[in-house]
């Protein structure tokens, strides 16, 4: 028996960000155009497995689209290098999968804050970092970067300042230097947000550096799971009415249809990671907890099910059917046959008002499952494929 192929990892915009800035530094202080370097992932992850980074491009001067950056303002003749890294997502392509990821490296004649950098670190030389034409700016509360500071999370952060301090090591530096500045771009960066959470996260212009491993693992629950997190942070942190929680996009959108004077930052998609949003959802300030869905992952909530993934939750057609039952449809266990629940409910609404009455009763249940997660109240919605609501509770 032939074995699968293993799924291929790939590294995150964290890692490309500090390969390119690795890459333009070598290029600037010994002229040695890199093919590819090696990096460590975060100091704090998990692993600490070396990561072999291709390296697309070296050249001097800083890169064409940060030349006009404030943080870029006099740069002085060989003081300045960039490279460039094409971010490579592996098995599991996102957003920034093949976006070039630049980092322009400068010396600095001073130890102050050049244009809108921020200071990584202060000795044993100061590091700056600038975000450029495509990094994300953040504008709320509630992200673990301050506002008003290019969003490069600290994970990222700490993984470049690592990497710098050991390129530095055993490099000679040119009298008069004092600072190191970084400025990171992403030529596609604005288009590529628009493809992600950050607009509604209070991210503008760009896309956000991120990584807490290094490295990105195909199909990651704990990437999904953090982006949860985040989500119901900066609800919470901007005083939002309420988070509403969805299962995917559709259903999504029939939420906010639902309440429409929310802000698009109250509404978080937590997939099948029902478990896991409604705790951390329960433990927020936020006043009113929502839970939208279709039929399917509503029964499967209502069973107590902490994911509802079809590979984790199996759907319990005797339970449903015993409680159809109770809720007086007359059926001759055709119910407790179905493959889907998509058949199970078109049987009940068949069934006219008794069967409304087991959709309700499985609104009920999820609800109450949820509250249970969450350790307070939940309200639930049931969606119908043609947009209607089928249940609240």
């Amino acid at each position: 028996m032939s074995r699968a192929p293993s799924l291929r990892e790939g590294f995150t915009t964290g890692s490309a960000a500090t390969a390119a800035a690795v890459a333009a530094l070598r290029f600037l202080l010994r002229g040695e155009r890199a093919a590819e370097v090696v990096v460590m992932p975060p100091p704090r992850a998990e692993i600490q497995t070396p990561l072999r980074i291709p390296v697309a491009a070296c050249a001097s001067g800083p890169a064409p689209d940060v030349r006009d950056c404030p943080a870029c303002a006099a740069i002085l003749p060989g003081s300045a290098a960039h490279a460039c890294v094409i971010k490579d997502g592996g098995d599991d392509p996102d957003a920034t999968h093949k976006a070039e990821i630049r980092a322009t490296a400068i010396l600095l004649s001073g130890t102050e804050a050049p244009g809108d950098a921020v200071l990584l670190e202060a000795s044993p030389l100061p590091l700056f970092l600038a975000g450029g034409p495509g990094i994300g700016r953040v504008t709320l509360p509630g992200l673990p970067v301050p506002v008003g500071q290019p969003a490069v999370n600290p994970a990222p952060r700490a993984q470049l300042c690592a990497a710098l301090r050991d390129a530095l090591v055993s490099a000679s530096l040119p009298s008069g230097v004092a600072g190191l500045l970084i400025v990171l771009s992403v030529p596609e960066g604005r288009a590529i947000a628009a493809h992600t959470f950050n607009p509604r996260l209070g991210i503008v212009d760009g896309i956000s550096i991120l990584g807490t491993q290094g490295t990105v693992r195909p199909f990651s629950h704990a990437a999904w799971q953090a982006s949860i997190a985040q989500g119901v942070a900066v609800a919470e942190a901007t005083a939002c009415p309420g988070l509403g929680m969805s299962t995917g996009r559709r259903s999504e959108r029939l939420l906010m249809a639902r309440y429409p004077d929310w802000p698009a930052r109250a509404f978080v998609q937590v997939a099948d990671f029902a478990a896991f949003s409604l705790q951390h959802a329960g433990r927020s300030s936020l006043p009113l907890l929502v839970w939208g869905c279709f039929f399917g992952k509503a029964v499967k909530l209502a069973q107590g099910h902490a994911s509802t993934h079809a590979r984790d939750a199996v759907l319990d057609m005797a339970r449903l059917a015993d409680l159809a039952t109770a809720c007086g449809v007359a059926h001759d266990g055709t119910l407790r046959s179905c493959v889907t629940a998509a058949h199970a409910l078109e049987l009940l609404l068949a069934a006219g008002a008794p069967g409304r009455r087991v959709v309700a009763a499985v609104a009920r249940e999820a609800a109450a499952a949820a509250a249970r997660f969450a350790g307070r109240s939940v309200r639930v919605h049931i969606f119908a494929d043609d947009g209607s609501e089928l249940a609240s509770a």
